[in-house]
């Protein structure tokens, strides 16, 4: 349990880590790209080795194929909910304005650009807060079943850190756009990081005893979140704005991850 909770923090701290630089720096929007797809490519290896792959072997592959598309399906309809969310409705946007996903506007932490209508008159910043909650629970639930589990966990848990940062990075940005305060932002993405903190305790300790046949299943299910976060949100603003370096950084991502997942 212990072990749990530290990975646990670990993983979350990214979120409290990404809200203060977020807050107090702004960077170039093609390094802002660079760590979306260097966390991208740590994702997919996570979600190949430590989650799907698990997901199969402990419930074979039509538990964890149906688990893999319910966990995408789930994501997809809650996120483009929240994309609309996101765009203000004060009055109307131009149909070209928005590319990829409203509610990651890089812009607003990028010391080149100024920050998109989503941001500035919109809900971005906490549509992707909720986002990111909504993806970091059963990603964080599968990191506590690995560990529960005696398989490791490295890998997700390098995946699940690099991915929280930018996108913490970038919601905290947009919510300063937005004219939140400081105090406010940060306790709102404290308040996502001990929630997450709970998910990977609550994997490791009920769920540890579960029978295979009920562990694959949220594997698979975070699997199919993770999969449908990267197609939806972080590989269309990666791959944007980030030229060919991304494929570079998004090679490093899946290497260090793959190294980490046979550690």
């Amino acid at each position: 349990m212990a072990m749990s909770l530290l990975f646990g923090v670990i993983a979350s701290s990214a979120l409290v880590l990404g809200a203060v630089i977020g807050l107090r720096f702004e960077l170039p929007k093609r390094m802002l790209a660079i760590l979306l797809s260097f966390a991208a490519g740590s994702l997919i290896t996570a979600l190949t080795f430590e989650l799907f792959e698990d997901a199969f072997e402990q419930g074979g592959i039509w538990r964890a194929a149906i688990g893999l598309l319910a966990g995408a399906v789930v994501f997809t309809a809650l996120s483009a909910l929240l994309d609309r969310w996101a765009q203000p409705t004060s009055q109307p946007t131009p149909a070209n304005e928005y590319e990829g996903s409203p509610k990651l506007d890089t812009d607003s932490a990028a010391a080149e650009h100024s920050p998109t209508t989503a941001s500035t008159r919109g809900a971005a910043g906490m549509a992707l807060l909720a986002a990111v909650t909504l993806d970091g629970v059963p990603e964080n639930i599968a990191l506590g079943v690995a560990l529960g589990g005696g398989t490791g966990g490295l890998a997700l848990l390098a995946a699940i850190f690099v991915s929280n940062l930018p996108e913490a990075l970038v919601g905290a940005s947009s919510m300063r756009s937005q004219g939140k305060s400081p105090r406010t932002i940060l306790g709102l993405w404290g308040a996502c990081a001990a929630l997450l903190v709970v998910a990977v305790v609550i994997g490791a300790g009920p769920l540890s005893g579960a029978s295979p046949e009920t562990i694959s299943l949220p594997l698979a299910f975070a699997a199919g979140a993770v999969i449908a976060s990267l197609a939806d949100t972080l590989m269309p603003e990666a791959y944007e704005h980030g030229g060919p370096a991304v494929a570079l950084s998004t090679a490093a991502g899946f290497v260090l991850s793959f190294v980490l997942s046979l550690m």
